[in-house]
């Protein structure tokens, strides 16, 4: 300094326009203020260390949806075909319903045009024959009630044949004891006059003729038992044709309950292939309407794999992809083991979309530009296979800016998780010393105390 001093006052004296360069270059005489700069700017810095500061963790994701109708949907093809004509292209806008594509039939059991037709005569056919079964049905039981009326009118006939002949036989039997009564009268009185013409009382004249009359009552009374035993004989003759009627109508109302069972299992069995018929009428209904392959949902149709007319595909094979027109977004977040204790349901994020420009304040999100809020809504239990949790974060309706209506399923997200409100001076010490962010929530340790 010294020396600087020396050569100065040398230049002045010798040279005084040297001087004068030199002094208006350095400014050895001007006063310097960096001192207020330093003071100022430490004051500053002193201000911003104790500035509030939002703790904040980061994590990437992607848009998705919570809803499975709202994903991305594959449109296959539900039979084998043969295309027949296309009615869309890639990146159409279709509606619910929408014609896609035309597919015709490849299989030989389904290629008669008059499949349905055939099919609907066969069952007209089945259904004519279960009504004939029916009226043959029907006919057995007329029958069989026929037979039963008849069999009732013959049974009362014989019973009234057998009640005459029980009287005929009460008849005879009362001539037969009559018989009897008077034959014994005859032989008493033939012995007597027999006793009578011993001893000279009476001729034998008077004896023959009460033996003739002996020989007619005896034989009086064989007639006599022998109609008795002829009323018997038809009594017994007409029970037995009341057994042999009955039997013989049981046989024929059997043979008519036969019939109808007969004819019932044929309708069951009748019923059984129509039933059949109709199901398979459905099935070749149903399978000529799935030749149309229609839009399931609203959406834009990509990923058109199948291409050509006249192409052949395989049952189940990818035909387009359709993306729904109206989707409720969520961001699945991916979150280090670490920080999700950090996270709950509920709490608030920020989010930065791929495409949409932000100016992101670390910690101050209300002064972030271009940044939007979510909710977190679950926090799933299992690890991805990156080591990763994943978080569910929906749109807070409380919010008053929403998601951007441009957004696209599998577009990018970087989630800013909002925690608790520290200091600045507090940040960077906890950052220099490698410490998680405060894990406790003042509020709810106050409210655990009391």
């Amino acid at each position: 300094m010294k020396y600087l001093n020396e050569e100065l006052e040398n230049i002045m004296t010798n040279k005084p326009s040297d001087y004068m360069v030199l002094k208006s270059i350095y400014l050895i005489h001007k006063k310097t203020k960096v001192k207020y700069w330093f003071v100022g700017l430490a004051i500053l810095i002193g201000i911003l260390l104790f500035l509030p500061w939002t703790q904040n963790i980061r994590g990437k994701g992607k848009v998705t949806t919570l809803y499975q109708d709202q994903r991305p949907q594959e449109l296959n093809s539900v039979l084998p075909g043969r295309i027949s004509n296309w009615y869309v292209k890639e990146g159409d806008f279709v509606k619910k319903g929408d014609t896609i594509l035309e597919l015709s039939e490849v299989k030989e059991e389904y290629l008669d045009p008059n499949l349905l037709q055939r099919t609907s005569e066969q069952i007209s056919a089945k259904r004519q024959k279960a009504s004939n079964y029916k009226n043959k049905a029907q006919a057995s039981i007329d029958q069989g009630s026929a037979l039963e009326r008849t069999i009732a009118l013959k049974r009362k006939e014989i019973k009234n044949k057998i009640r005459q002949k029980e009287l005929s036989v009460q008849t005879e039997k009362a001539n037969l004891t009559a018989a009897k009564t008077e034959a014994k009268i005859a032989s008493t009185q033939y012995n007597r006059n027999q006793e009578l013409y011993k001893q000279g009382l009476i001729s034998l004249t008077d004896l023959e003729s009460r033996q003739n009359k002996l020989q007619e009552t005896l034989a009086k009374q064989t007639a006599v038992n022998n109609k008795y035993l002829t009323a018997m004989q038809d009594l017994n003759r007409m029970r037995i044709e009341l057994q042999r009627v009955q039997q013989e109508y049981n046989e024929k109302i059997a043979k008519t309950q036969s019939d109808r069972f007969e004819s019932l299992s044929s309708i069951s069995n009748t019923e059984s292939e129509i039933a059949k018929l109709k199901n398979l009428y459905g099935t070749y209904d149903a399978r000529r309407k799935l030749y149309i392959v229609r839009a399931p949902q609203n959406g834009q149709i990509t990923d058109a794999r199948v291409s050509g007319i006249g192409e052949v595909i395989k049952q189940g094979e990818h035909l387009v992809t359709i993306v729904p027109e109206e989707i409720k977004y969520t961001v699945e977040v991916f979150v280090k083991p670490m920080d999700v204790p950090l996270i709950q349901e509920g709490q608030q994020m920020a989010f930065l979309f791929d495409g949409f420009p932000a100016i992101v304040f670390s910690g101050w999100p209300n002064a972030s530009f271009g940044t939007f809020r979510g909710r977190v809504l679950t926090i799933e239990n299992n690890l991805n296979s990156d080591g990763y949790y994943r978080v569910l974060v929906v749109e807070d309706e409380n919010d008053h800016k929403p998601w951007p209506k441009q957004l696209r399923i599998g577009a990018g997200a970087q989630g800013i998780a909002l925690l608790n409100d520290v200091t600045i001076w507090y940040e960077l010490w906890r950052n220099i010393n490698g410490f998680p962010p405060n894990y406790y929530n003042k509020k709810k340790i106050k409210s655990n105390e009391k």
